[in-house]
């Protein structure tokens, strides 16, 4: 007798359907599964052979064949454990009656029959919502995430004992659908308020997360450049529901989702270590998972003294940044993550350290300087919006006893920000204006006729590229968004340009 269940395979982040099928008939004993599967596949064999037995008492020793459909895609994972279980179970016991045309089988099996959590469960919940598929029987551990995408019914399961009396009609209350809250703000350890001076740097911060700009900060050591940055956590914006879910999704997949929390509700903060390979970076691998750029998406990918990075590292970002995704091409499969992340960068002027200062000499030579900086090319820093220079902080400011301004401000400032370029965007397929293309430039950042002669003379003199015109604009849209302004105006475009410091690739 043949039976049959439905399952869901990822390849990145998409999701194929897989139809399990199983024929039980006398003969040999034999247990065959067919249809490209993976060595964590073929192991299925031995777990759900344990798990039958260690539940109902007995297994049908007799011919098994299993296929996985379509038969022309590699099946990767445990995640099929439970709806081979399901099929053979159906193929013997005629009390299993539930209609399961509709209903998605994903878990591992444990060899007393319990049910394991898997990764990949939200981007599979999203894509039986999209086929009209009713639920999904999931491993109880799973079931938060899932239970993030509203229209499909959650049956959360523990083991192969409680699926057994599912589908002979006992009822599974449905995991309640969890409404998503951004995290809530609590005390940074890295705060603004504690970083003393350097109003440039903090307004330059304050601008390039408001609008999701690339930014890059060089100075001497011990100027502050890795503080800032890492005060970016306690001003970045608050998540969007569609970000959480596409930010949990690449988590997920990654398979470092806290199964408890069920979803990522902070933005990603990830700084990555200057050793950090090429595949460890874009991702790839045996197994084509993301690597950092994608675990960075919809948050801050932080490269802490920037030339430090091989130079091939740092051209793996030059595709993120201008689309926002990553190609992942390998001999097995061709897969893409997005990757649409801020990118935030230190270095110093030079390997010393000490290049341009008045408080200590500079000891290396011109041609250690000119390889140090060629570490960055010039395409990959015409991707970089805001390039600043970082300063010294003076003794007196530092023993300054009254805070700065904290955190807690600044992040209403980008908050609201925010909320002004996602009412503009609506509709456009974008949220922040670091991800405007030439014709949102067209319609959103006209400039009066001064301000396009005041443009020119600095693309002129300053030798910007027609990239660097393009972020320019888009900079200073977000400088007039934090000043409530309808128009680019003058002020906004020269703070604008300001940022462009030519200076860093010379």
């Amino acid at each position: 007798m043949v039976s049959k269940a439905k399952s869901i395979a990822l390849y990145g982040l998409e999701g194929i359907l897989i139809e399990v099928e199983a024929d039980v008939f006398k003969g040999e004993e034999r247990f065959d599964i067919v249809g490209l599967p993976d060595t964590a596949v073929k192991e299925s064999k031995e777990r759900v052979h344990s798990a039958i037995k260690n539940t109902t008492g007995s297994f049908p020793y007799t011919t098994i064949t299993v296929n996985l459909a379509p038969a022309d895609v590699k099946k990767e994972g445990a995640y099929l454990d439970l709806p081979i279980a399901v099929t053979i179970l159906r193929a013997v016991n005629n009390k299993l009656i539930r209609d399961i045309g509709s209903t998605v089988f994903i878990g591992e099996l444990s060899l007393e029959g319990r049910l394991r959590p898997v990764s990949g469960i939200l981007p599979i919940v999203l894509f039986a919502k999209k086929q009209g598929l009713k639920r999904i029987v999931l491993p109880s551990e799973n079931a938060k995430e899932a239970s993030l995408v509203s229209g499909v019914e959650i049956i959360p399961v523990g083991s192969l004992k409680e699926v057994i009396e599912y589908l002979s009609g006992a009822d599974i209350d449905p995991y309640p659908f969890t409404q998503f809250n951004p995290a809530e703000h609590g005390e940074y350890v890295n705060d603004l308020k504690y970083v003393k001076g350097q109003a440039v740097a903090k307004r330059a911060l304050e601008v390039a997360v408001s609008g999701g700009h690339n930014m890059i900060m060089v100075g001497a050591p011990g100027s502050g450049k890795t503080m800032l940055a890492k005060c970016i956590p306690s001003i970045i914006p608050d998540m969007t529901f569609d970000e959480a879910l596409e930010t949990t999704a690449i988590y997920s997949v990654y398979g470092t989702l806290d199964k408890a929390e069920g979803v990522i509700s902070k933005r990603p903060f990830v700084t990555p270590h200057h050793t950090s390979t090429n595949v460890a970076m874009v991702g790839g691998g045996s197994n084509s998972k993301p690597g950092l750029v994608s675990l960075a998406h919809n948050g801050v990918l932080y490269l802490d003294e920037m030339p430090e990075y091989t130079r091939q590292t740092l051209e793996c970002l030059r595709q993120p940044l201008e689309d926002g995704v990553i190609t992942v091409s390998r001999a097995k499969a061709t897969i893409k993550y997005p990757a649409d992340f801020m990118l935030v960068a230190s270095m110093n002027p030079c390997p010393c350290g000490n290049y341009g200062s008045t408080t200590a000499e500079c000891k290396c030579t011109d041609t250690q300087i000119r390889k140090y900086k060629a570490k960055i090319s010039g395409p990959l820093l015409d991707r970089i919006d805001i390039q600043i220079h970082v300063d010294n902080v003076l003794y007196d400011d530092l023993v300054k006893e009254n805070l700065e301004e904290s955190s807690e401000a600044v992040r209403k400032r980008v908050n609201k920000a925010r909320l002004i370029q996602r009412e503009r965007f609506l509709g456009e397929g974008i949220t922040c204006n670091a991800q405007m293309r030439e014709k949102h430039l067209i319609k959103y950042c006209s400039l009066s006729k001064e301000d396009e002669q005041l443009l020119k003379r600095s693309f002129e003199v300053l030798g910007f590229s027609a990239r660097a015109r393009s972020r320019i604009l888009k900079v200073a849209r977000t400088i007039a968004d934090l000043d409530y302004s309808d128009n680019i105006e003058t002020k906004h475009l020269l703070e604008a340009i300001g940022y462009r410091n030519s200076d860093i690739d010379k």
